[in-house]
């Protein structure tokens, strides 16, 4: 059985540097079929959100070069960017109960969607945010292989 992957935000943002990626980062992507890698519909988000951030700061020139990557990733995933659904939803309400205030309400929402389709989440989250939910299986190349420099 084929593992399938849900890639983070962070992961991606990584790759994208392509040679100066983390070694971690690169490692993963060369060694996964790219059919087994998906992305959820919140990375869309994110990255969008921070294009209009740049683009609010007047950095029009990383702005378009932002929106130029998430064209490419948009056509690279085609078919592969994975919405939330209902099913997804309460799994996330599942992961929201009992807890306030907690930050990480996109993570969540990531992990139950990896958890109800039986995914892997790749992140280079290194914090809480994708710890202690029940079968959720999770991969940080970031912590399989030490950056240059690195402690």
């Amino acid at each position: 059985m084929t593992t399938l992957y849900l890639l983070d935000t962070n992961i991606l943002s990584d790759f994208r540097k392509g040679p100066r990626a983390h070694p971690g980062v690169r490692l993963f992507f060369e060694s996964v079929d790219d059919a087994s890698l998906f992305v959820p519909v919140q990375v869309i988000g994110e990255i969008q959100s921070g294009i209009q951030k740049l683009r609010r700061r007047k950095d029009h020139p990383a702005a378009f070069a932002y929106e130029q990557w998430l064209d490419t990733l948009r056509d690279e995933f085609a078919g592969r960017i994975i919405d939330f659904d209902r099913e997804s939803a309460r799994m996330w309400g599942v992961l929201l109960s009992g807890e306030k205030g907690d930050p990480h309400t996109i993570d969540k929402q990531i992990a139950a969607m990896a958890m109800v389709r039986g995914m892997t989440v790749v992140t280079g989250d290194r914090g809480v945010a994708f710890r202690g939910f029940y079968q959720l299986q999770v991969v940080n190349p970031m912590a399989s292989v030490a950056s240059p420099g690195a402690d």
